[in-house]
């Protein structure tokens, strides 16, 4: 934290404004402690709050337009890509398009401060149609909440952050490597349960090729199309008699499936 308040103290705004588009625009580089330095540095009466606040909306507001925009030209396509990229591919692109439908704009509120959820709403925004004017009016409510709640934290806890400062610096490498030790055990954990689902999965898995050959032998299937309706808008074509189905509905035992056959599942 220390070196970050003499990073920030030594080029100014200019920092806040292209750390914060920078991590908005999808950089794996973390703005909480930039935010709270700056809020600490406002603090101690070095840097101007309220600029700090408006530089910060204004970066948010700009990297978002440019994922609203792709959302609305490329569809689908741009949060299927997130996704696959994030650490939990497997519920990512599902988990936050139905979080999107269920809240629509609202969800730009709080977004930012949901994992998962803030990197893809706003392409979501674009690809549900969303009016650009009613995405700038919530996205920028939402950018006003997260960088206020951060920098208010370091305005209001100054000292504390100083202190904490003091004591990392005092630490010199092992500060960074014990940082540098907890990120590598949780992406561990990661990478292990994403592991143990995978495994899992091609227990009960069959290829495209073998249910083509289960289809052409005349076998008594059902076959369930559980892609979300946005992923079938954007790709409507489906396999030769399945029915669509929402994945909630099959989570609470739908009466639709049968029992005296084979059912094979599919989504994105």
């Amino acid at each position: 934290m220390h070196s970050i308040l003499e990073f920030l103290m030594r080029h100014g705004y200019v920092v806040l404004l292209g750390w914060v588009f920078l991590e908005q625009a999808g950089l794996p580089i973390p703005s909480l402690p930039l935010l709270l330095a700056a809020g600490a540095s406002a603090g101690a009466g070095k840097l101007n709050f309220a600029l700090c606040l408006l530089i910060c909306v204004f970066a948010s507001l700009l990297a978002d337009s440019i994922w609203y925009a792709l959302g609305r030209s490329r569809g689908i396509k741009i949060v299927q890509w997130l996704c696959r990229i994030s650490l939990e591919p497997d519920s990512c692109v599902r988990r936050t398009e139905g979080t999107f439908e269920k809240r629509g704009a609202k969800s730009l509120l709080l977004a930012k401060f949901i994992p998962g959820l803030g990197t893809v709403a706003t392409p979501l925004a674009g690809i549900f149609h969303m009016k650009f004017d009613r995405f700038l009016l919530f996205d920028g409510l939402g950018s006003l909440l997260w960088a206020g709640a951060y920098l208010t934290a370091g305005y209001l806890f100054t000292g504390e952050i100083e202190r904490i400062a003091a004591a990392a610096r005092s630490l010199g490498g092992w500060a960074g490597l014990l940082f540098g030790c907890a990120l590598a055990a949780y992406l561990g954990y990661k990478f292990a349960a994403r592991q143990r689902f995978l495994h899992t999965l091609r227990i009960a898995r069959i290829s495209v090729d073998e249910l083509k050959q289960k289809i052409d032998a005349g076998e008594d299937l059902t076959i369930v199309d559980l892609r979300h309706s946005v992923d079938f808008e954007a790709d409507p074509e489906t396999i030769p008699g399945a029915f669509r189905m929402d994945a909630a509905d099959l989570q609470e035992g739908d009466d639709k499936l049968p029992r005296d056959r084979e059912i094979v599942l599919y989504c994105t």
